[in-house]
């Protein structure tokens, strides 16, 4: 079987790629392979930024979150320090096994092929998958543990956080609201809540994993369970559905190899080191990816995809990525995250700032230094 465009894994990412690419040319071949069928349960905190929804605007797919009652207010907390306040623009939260599958049926109405197939290798000269479907662009969104990041860039020890979510019913303290509290560990380490609007809220723990070679074992899932129950009373002890999700964070600088396959989302490494959150990213690019592929394969230069690929995805993303690795690297510092929550209580663009750097394309700028220079200060608390 040939196609124009193969797209490896259907959650986020792969469903984007398949709506960039047929948004930008209907009569595109596209299949989309994933080894598990359609709705799947996914480990996450099911947070779906304002921004999620602006991009998939652009591909006819907004209505992924009709239905879903939006939240507005956000707490952030570390111990006695702690912040509340109305984000600018709502955030949904929608379970993941609802989410994706919606984006799925917004992929295959658009005309993409959907099939159930793991994928474990491919070969490069020609394109191909099981030595069955033969492609002029590949697009990699098969997740965290990628099989073709693996086969493109080799075996890499990039930072990873590790994160254990559930579900609970949702009490007053959680009622219409994103709450996440920072703990004492290594950083990122945190608690959150948030709620649903169904009756149920996502409950979790996530901290950053140790390097290689260093000799601290990795939390094991107890261990997260009593760090989320610790933070978030209630939460693990009324939580149930737990699953786990290893989490590739992004780093100062994201590459893209040259050639006719691409890489989205988690499998491009591309995870906020602040937050974890990854949705975004993975619509973003995934978007940007399917348009690329199919204007590649229009003008016959398929392996002119991976540079155009690499090129616009630093121009929408670069910046931010930058900034969100030095703000993840600050905050490792329990000071600095105490000064950045006292800084956003007295001030609202620090708190609209840091809203901004944690959920979509935030930037450090002015008001953010100044703020955190002066609860840096002696005696200011």
């Amino acid at each position: 079987m040939k196609t124009d465009l193969l797209v490896i894994g259907a959650g986020p990412a792969g469903a984007a790629t398949a709506l960039g690419a047929l948004t930008e040319d209907p009569s595109l071949r596209v299949v989309l392979l994933d080894r598990s069928d359609f709705p799947r349960n996914k480990s996450c905190g099911d947070g779906i930024a304002p921004h999620v929804v602006t991009a998939l605007a652009q591909v006819g797919a907004a209505a992924v979150v009709d239905g879903w009652e939006p939240v507005r207010q956000l707490e952030l907390s570390h111990g006695d320090v702690s912040v509340e306040g109305e984000m600018d623009r709502e955030v949904h939260v929608i379970p993941r096994k609802v989410f994706d599958a919606r984006l799925v049926e917004h992929a295959v109405a658009a005309g993409a092929e959907l099939r159930r197939q793991r994928v474990t290798a491919f070969s490069t000269h020609p394109l191909r998958v099981a030595g069955e479907i033969e492609a002029q662009v590949v697009v990699g969104a098969d997740g965290a543990s990628s099989v073709v990041r693996a086969q493109l860039l080799g075996r890499r020890r990039d930072p990873r956080a590790l994160a254990l979510r559930g579900y609970a019913r949702v009490t007053d303290a959680w009622r219409g609201r994103q709450v996440i509290r920072y703990g004492d560990r290594r950083q990122p380490s945190y608690a959150w809540a948030f709620d649903c609007g169904n009756g149920l809220v996502n409950v979790g723990y996530g901290e950053l994993l140790p390097g290689e070679g260093s000799r601290r074992a990795a939390p094991s899932r107890q261990l997260l369970l009593d760090q989320l129950e610790s933070l978030l009373p209630g939460a693990a002890s009324t939580g149930s559905g737990w699953l786990g999700h290893h989490l590739p964070l992004s780093s100062w600088r994201w590459d893209q190899p040259d050639g006719a396959v691409l890489l989205v989302g988690d499998a491009a490494g591309l995870v906020n080191p602040m937050t974890g959150e990854g949705i975004y990213y993975a619509i973003a690019t995934g978007i940007a990816a399917g348009r690329t592929a199919a204007r590649a394969v229009r003008a016959g230069r398929p392996t002119d995809a991976g540079a155009v690929h690499r090129r616009e995805v630093r121009r929408l993303l670069g910046t931010h990525l930058r900034h969100t690795w030095l703000s993840s690297r600050l905050a490792q510092s329990p000071a600095v995250v105490d000064a950045g929550i006292r800084a956003a209580g007295r001030d609202r663009r620090v708190f609209d700032t840091l809203v901004e750097i944690g959920l979509g394309d935030g930037r450090i700028n002015r008001p953010l230094v100044t703020g955190l220079v002066g609860a840096l200060r002696p005696g200011r608390s």
